[in-house]
């Protein structure tokens, strides 16, 4: 995850500014490797069985282990404060946004997990379609982190707002539309978009709201945003397994709007509370 590691090197004075671009930048790598790891998973699939694909994941592991062992600089030691990472929960700002990236990745993987068997159960598509469709989602996530590095430095709260909202419709549409391959990818290329690039905006947000604490918070954002994925995937497979897909979508919508709301409370604080004063926190402004 990001969000502990770029923050807290890019924070200290003005290179706070140029998080955006480097977040951008990593989840690009990430938006790459879902682009070409989701469909050659889906495909190995069929001829050497799913722990073939797994297997295969084992020397790319190695390999990238090493590469980072060998490239990857020191960071200066820092004496660790106690209780650093529930402390940062009572300053300004943060329970409303860490509560809004809770209900991000909620209604995230409610629905995203299950693509593959409302691909192959609902819109009825073979393998190779199934390939090719999450080839567009990945394809989409890599154009949207290209993008959103560009827009954060000047419309971070209303991303923050826009996203989530977006991808709600998104999930509504694929419940009315989703017998339709067309209709299905095109929509499901527009979550890659909005999905994949969704995280980059709250690492952004982490790092303006705790310059000071960016490790810390970064560590705890990454904490819950591994409890939300758990707790939507699996609320999201109940759904899907015993009320059917309508169900697990349009949770995952319930919760996406949930977060907009939250997002646009925090926004209306972060207002009210002068947050266009600091330097820090230039283009936070919807």
């Amino acid at each position: 995850m990001p969000g502990s590691l770029v923050p807290a090197a890019l924070s200290p004075g003005n290179a706070t500014l140029e998080v955006p671009r480097a977040l951008g930048l990593l989840n690009g790598g990430n938006a790459l490797a879902t682009t070409i790891a989701a469909p050659l998973g889906s495909y190995l699939g069929q001829y050497v069985g799913w722990r073939g694909a797994f297997f295969a994941v084992v020397p790319l592991a190695a390999v990238t282990l090493v590469w980072l062992y060998a490239t990857l600089p020191s960071m200066p030691a820092q004496a660790a404060r106690s209780g650093t990472v529930f402390r940062v929960l009572r300053r300004q700002h943060v329970p409303l946004g860490m509560a809004a990236v809770s209900l991000l990745f909620m209604g995230q993987f409610a629905l995203q997990t299950y693509l593959r068997p409302f691909l192959e159960g609902v819109t009825l598509v073979d393998t190779s379609m199934l390939s090719l469709i999450l080839l567009i989602v990945g394809g989409g996530g890599l154009v949207g982190t290209c993008l959103i590095g560009l827009l954060l430095r000047t419309r971070l709260y209303s991303l923050l707002i826009a996203v989530p909202a977006v991808m709600a419709a998104i999930a509504v549409a694929l419940t009315l539309f989703g017998d339709s391959p067309f209709a299905t990818a095109s929509l499901l290329a527009a979550w890659g978009l909005f999905g994949t690039a969704a995280p980059v905006g709250w690492w952004t947000w982490m790092s303006r709201t705790l310059p000071d604490d960016a490790e810390a918070g970064g560590g705890l954002l990454v904490a819950i945003v591994q409890m939300a994925i758990a707790l939507g995937a699996s609320f999201g497979g109940l759904l899907f397994d015993y009320e059917g897909h309508q169900a697990a979508f349009s949770v995952s919508a319930l919760f996406l709007l949930l977060c907009a709301a939250t997002a646009a409370l925090a926004a209306h604080r972060a207002r009210a509370g002068g947050a266009s004063r600091d330097p820090l926190s230039q283009g936070c402004q919807p």
